[in-house]
């Protein structure tokens, strides 16, 4: 969805250069207009304003980024044509360009990405008002070049076509260009914001049939265009980190509904292949809290690519909400760190940030490996009994958490004494998601008022990592500021803001050695409009060595979505091949869900009607996930069907105590006793599955069975009728319930 820019025709922008290296493209009469321009202008008094939107005043851009979008807004009404001086420090040198001032450029639109729950962005009115142009890549260049030394001063004057020798309106900016390159690229993730139901402690930004329009792509800044490097996951996929040295990579490799603790460590190259023999699960944790199925939250890759340390051990706050513009919260509000070693394949916790008193999460390496810094809070319930759900990030109503930032040694894995940061801690606020500069003289974090990452009131702030005062960065956007990373060589910063628009853009801001920042500088073209980006992320690796990402490793959870989809559709002979293939393709030592393959399987094969098969795999099933109450009731309608009905209710009455508040299992149960000559425990049952879902057609005409049978014929055609009102459209039995009323109801009936 990113637009392609290698097969358009370079534009050249009009414009007269005067003492620089840059050709002048406007013939005789556009340098006479405008020399005329710049004539007028100055002398000029009672000029209406131009406002420049972007770049912001003060902009820093790198000496390798691609042309931007100017913007601005100008408060002439009758000027419909532009002339943008650029003049630069210290010469008389200069760069004059007659520009239309077209409409800011529509964007790409994704239409796989279009939901009830979402829109396409068109930007506010005055972001739709605005007057937009892009420098040619000679003219760029030419900026660049000469606004290193001191900063180059933008000036847009307004005039109209007709009259183009009197300026109406004037504004100006100025910027530079850093010597300092950014010298890597950036990888991360382009996701839809399609907002899915919430699942209590479950980070789940999508529904499942969504993942697979999840991206991952890798930016050179110097480029107009990203690289796609991975796509059509079965899984989500969530964090990724890299080492210092940009030899090894992490990433989070999640099993749908089975190990969400998953994590891949391979090494970069230009092809880089994940099996499941480069995977490792958190959950191997040896002191992992009993019945807990542990994330790895946030898990970071040593800069050595050695270690990975991670929360484990967490519990998880977890809130999607329907709109689209901030679909979610999460945050632990339990956990310990601990740390994983390629070396021993142990992971082992950290002591010293093991106290299961707090919450240990978003851990960071020092570039020399030998400090970690994280956050850490007081240890708490995620959700509070009785307090109603959120319904917005920042609701009051969410579980209230405040994190500070502390440092611990790592000490070769044995940790030591973990002291909170002055700057960053202490302060009423939480404070999160550290990043330590490449120099190991500054941290930047997140401020918010609660939790943490995907907060509106997000700010990033900067402090020493010996503590000190901290400061308000001036990169700063008006709403959501996270997922920042710093450039190899520290002198630039990648984040992600919300502050232009709902879909998550991605910019760079440039810290000098004393950690000043500067403005925001967009890197534009990152995604499709309606997509986001989230977790940038800067690779130490040459652009041309990083191309493409497969996994392998989740072959057959993709057969296994697949099989689904088919299954779903009906088309249950290749709903079979596909979810044979996935369980042919489970790495027979990463168990994820082959007990969900075989379950699939079995309704595939109970729709073709061959019930052995069926059977082969429920109990296969079962074998592997015993406390499945659907699997159960299968299991027990095939014995009884097939005449062992005693053995079959035995394993309907296991799904009800393993499920109680399944009605299926307690319907399927009535139905079976009825046919056993068992009135009054199949009307029991019946009246249970209408309580636990009183849209239970089918358990209404039950239930009317049972009551006509013991003369309550009142009662059977209230029931009969219940089940008319509550039934779907499409439901099979309408027909045959409509036929006994309308019998009932007759003369005689």
């Amino acid at each position: 969805m990113v637009r392609e820019a290698g097969d358009r025709e370079p534009r050249r922008d009009v414009v007269l250069a005067e003492n620089i290296d840059l050709e002048s493209t406007a013939g005789e009469e556009p340098q006479r207009l405008i020399r005329a321009l710049l004539e007028s202008g100055p002398g000029a008094a009672g000029l209406a304003g131009v406002t420049v939107d972007y770049p912001l005043e003060g902009t820093v851009f790198p000496p390798e980024i691609a042309a931007p979008t100017f913007l601005w807004h100008d408060d002439a009404a009758e000027a419909d044509r532009w002339l943008v001086d650029m003049a630069f420090p210290g010469d008389s040198s200069r760069v004059a360009a007659l520009v239309p001032g077209d409409p800011p450029p529509p964007g790409e639109i994704d239409a796989r990405c279009v939901s009830e729950h979402n829109e396409i962005y068109k930007g506010t009115p005055y972001q739709a008002s605005a007057r937009a142009w892009k420098p040619d890549s000679a003219v760029w260049a030419a900026i660049k070049r000469h606004s290193v030394a001191g900063p180059a001063t933008i000036t847009i004057s307004g005039y109209r076509e007709g009259s183009p020798i009197r300026v109406l309106s004037r504004g100006r900016v100025t910027i530079g260009a850093s010597p300092d390159p950014v010298g890597a690229p950036i990888f991360y993730r382009d996701v839809p914001l399609m907002p899915a139901q919430t699942e209590q402690g479950v980070i789940k930004p999508l529904a499942q049939g969504s993942l697979p329009l999840i991206n991952w792509r890798l930016r050179d800044i110097a480029r107009p265009e990203s690289r796609l490097m991975l796509t059509d996951m079965p899984t989500c996929a969530n964090c990724h980190s890299f080492s210092g040295d940009g030899r090894t990579m992490g990433m989070d490799i999640d099993g749908p509904q089975g190990d969400k603790g998953a994590y891949a460590i391979a090494p970069i190259k230009e092809r880089v292949v994940i099996t499941y023999k480069q995977v490792m699960t958190w959950n191997a944790f040896k002191e992992k809290t009993k019945d807990l199925n542990t994330l790895g939250f946030l898990s970071r890759m040593s800069p050595d690519g050695q270690f990975v340390v991670s929360t484990v051990n967490e519990e998880l706050y977890v809130q999607n909400f329907w709109d689209y513009k901030i679909n979610q919260v999460f945050y632990p509000t339990r956990g310990i760190l601990a740390f994983f070693s390629r070396a021993t394949g142990e992971i082992t916790a950290l002591p010293g940030a093991d106290d299961p008193e707090y919450v240990h999460c978003n851990p960071v390496w020092s570039p020399d490996g030998r400090t970690i810094v994280f956050a850490r809070a007081a240890a708490r319930d995620a959700y509070i009994a009785g307090r109603p759900p959120a319904t917005y990030a920042g609701d009051p109503n969410e579980t209230p958490i405040q994190y500070d930032l502390f440092r611990i040694p790592f000490n070769d894995g044995r940790g030591g004494r973990a002291e909170p940061i002055d700057g960053a801690s202490g302060n009423g606020m939480s404070n999160t998601f550290p990043k330590v500069s490449p120099d190991g003289r500054w941290v930047v974090f997140v401020k918010c008022r609660n939790g943490q990452l995907l907060r509106p009131d997000g700010r990033l702030w900067i402090v020493p990592l010996a503590g000190g005062e901290a400061r308000l960065m001036r990169c700063n956007l008006s709403l959501m500021n996270s997922w920042h990373s710093f450039s190899p060589n520290g002198r630039w910063m990648v984040f992600s803001s919300k502050g232009n628009r709902p879909y998550t853009q991605m910019f760079l801001t440039h810290i000098d050695e004393e950690g000043r920042d500067t403005p925001a500088v967009l890197i534009e073209n990152s995604t499709a409009d309606n997509r986001a980006v989230n977790l940038p992320e800067f690779v130490n690796v040459r652009y041309d060595r990083f191309r493409e990402i497969a996994v392998p490793a989740v072959d057959h959870a993709r057969h296994y979505e697949r099989g689904n989809e088919l299954a779903r559709a009906g088309r249950h002979k290749e709903a079979v091949a596909e979810l044979e293939e996935a369980l042919a393709s489970e790495p027979n030592d990463w168990k994820m869900i082959e007990w969900k393959i075989h379950d699939s399987l079995s309704k595939s094969f109970l729709a073709l009607g061959r019930r052995a098969r069926a059977l082969e795999h429920i109990r296969a099933s079962l074998s592997l996930n015993p406390a499945n109450p659907e699997m159960e009731t299968n299991l027990g309608n095939i014995l009884f069907e097939a005449g062992r009905q005693e053995e079959g209710l035995r394993h309907l009455d296991r799904a009800i105590r393993i499920g109680p508040r399944l009605p299926r299992p307690w319907y399927d149960r009535a139905t079976m006793r009825l046919k056993r000559g068992d009135r009054a425990g199949a009307l029991a049952d019946y009246t249970e599955a209408i309580r636990l879902d009183p849209a239970y057609a089918d358990a209404y005409v039950g239930r009317a069975t049972v009551l006509h049978a013991n003369g309550d014929r009142p009662g059977a055609l209230n029931d009969l009728a219940r089940a008319q009102e509550v039934a779907p459209p499409d439901w099979p039995r309408r027909a045959e319930v409509d036929g006994l009323l309308k019998k009932s109801r007759a003369p005689g009936g």
